[in-house]
């Protein structure tokens, strides 16, 4: 197997595991935050955190790396329209996950320090779980359109 396949394996893995992992995370704290139990809120926002500095965040380094060296390789110079349009909606995705993982990990700690205290959850967690939202769906619906940009390769 050569170098071009391998860094493509490694690409296509790491996509899985960015939004895999982030779609995975999103569904089960978001069932979590409506589930009325304070105690499911502090283990899932705990476990939700760790996936994302665990998996997502090494994945998503990994994706313009290898992107990039696999678009050198090609010859495909990164001003091709859909090449130019995956990038910046990676951008986009970009710049709402980090304020998501920042929120998430706020969200965490107060679940557990709430049901540590045995008290409710401070109205700072919820005005945290509306922008958490509020984040999380331009950056799936930017990396669905990434998906779409990588497979048909339009005008390019």
């Amino acid at each position: 197997m050569n170098a071009y396949l391998i860094v493509k394996w490694l690409h296509i893995v790491s996509s899985v595991l960015l939004v895999g992992t982030g779609f995975g995370s999103a569904f089960y704290l978001f069932f979590a935050n409506r589930s009325g139990s304070l105690e499911a809120r502090a283990v899932v926002g705990r476990l939700v955190a760790r996936a994302d500095l665990w998996f997502t965040t090494p994945a998503g380094l990994v994706q313009p790396l290898s992107g990039a060296w696999l678009a050198h390789t090609a010859g495909w110079p990164l001003t091709i329209p859909w090449l130019a349009a995956s990038l910046a909606l990676y951008l986009l995705a970009g710049a709402c996950w980090l304020p998501v993982l920042v929120l998430q990990l706020r969200m965490a700690h107060e679940a557990e320090a709430a049901v540590r205290e045995r008290r409710p959850l401070s109205p700072s967690y919820h005005r945290w779980q509306r922008r958490w939202e509020a984040l999380g769906y331009p950056a799936f619906a930017a990396m669905l359109a990434i998906f779409f940009l990588m497979v048909n390769k339009p005008g390019g």
